[in-house]
């Protein structure tokens, strides 16, 4: 998973925030759904070279790779943890790098992009998408899903009424997570202004009710806000939000599909 931008560092380069990744390879079953529909419209033959753009923890990634009997996984993200546990997860099967997808640069080019539940971490998606241009060979593919316009808005609303409440107010009263949920429509205009050809992009419902929702919410919807907040207010705002979004935890994803190729 690509991590979310956060203070630039001297030189200029976007730090990267890390992840709990041994929670979440163990929390990201509903990852494993979306990207089996994915993987479904990514018709390959079993021989390409494929960018994972935003591996995480390589679970999904194993799923491209059984795909791939002749082929190769190039596999990206910028998260240390999530990059040390895909490195244990898929060994010699993959080439695992350690790199803003926004600065991406490849020594070889690929013949298909592929992403799950990543782009929404990304402020900057026309950089993301004219470094995922650049990645692709002639006629290659950019085939993706990300949250989009919409997702998990009921359970955000439950978390910020809960934060412009006292003792969370000062810290988070006003605050917006510097995620991107997207509309199709500015979508498919920044793909084509990256020089992409036939690009689709729409969104589908996805209620999830996480098994463990503590874990889930606190490693996934929540985490920038928690990151907000003094570390003696985390467990407390996380439960508060937990009890104001009811039993069960219902959260309304929005999945943003997207469909591009670079012309030949």
């Amino acid at each position: 998973m690509q991590s979310p931008m956060a203070d630039a560092p001297p030189d200029g380069a976007p730090a990267a925030r890390d992840f709990d990744a041994a929670t979440y390879h163990r929390i990201s079953a509903p990852h494993q759904a979306w990207a089996a529909e994915l993987l479904d419209r990514l018709a390959l033959r079993g021989d390409e070279t494929v960018l994972d753009a935003g591996c995480g923890t390589g679970r999904v990634t194993e799923l491209l790779l059984a795909r791939l009997p002749r082929g190769r996984v190039v596999a990206v993200d910028s998260a240390p943890s999530m990059v040390a546990r895909a490195r244990e997860v898929l060994g010699a099967r993959a080439t695992v790098i350690e790199a803003d997808l926004t600065r991406l640069e490849l020594p070889t080019p690929v013949d298909a992009v592929f992403s799950n539940a990543v782009f929404h971490w990304i402020a900057d998606h026309d950089a993301l998408f004219a470094r995922l241009f650049a990645a692709l060979r002639p006629g290659g593919r950019l085939v993706a899903q990300c949250g989009g316009a919409g997702n998990i808005a009921r359970f955000l609303a439950v978390a910020d009424a809960v934060a412009a409440r006292p003792p969370y107010a000062p810290h988070l009263a006003g605050w917006r997570a510097p995620k991107r949920f997207a509309a199709p429509e500015e979508t498919v205009a920044r793909l084509r202004r990256a020089g992409f050809a036939d690009a689709r992009a729409w969104l589908v419902p996805w209620e999830v009710t996480p098994s463990a929702p503590a874990d889930f919410v606190r490693t996934l919807c929540l985490k920038l806000h928690l990151e907000q907040l003094p570390e003696a207010l985390r467990d407390r705002y996380l439960a508060d939000v937990l009890a104001a979004a009811g039993t069960p935890v219902r959260l309304d994803f929005v999945r943003l599909n997207i469909d591009a190729r670079r012309p030949t």
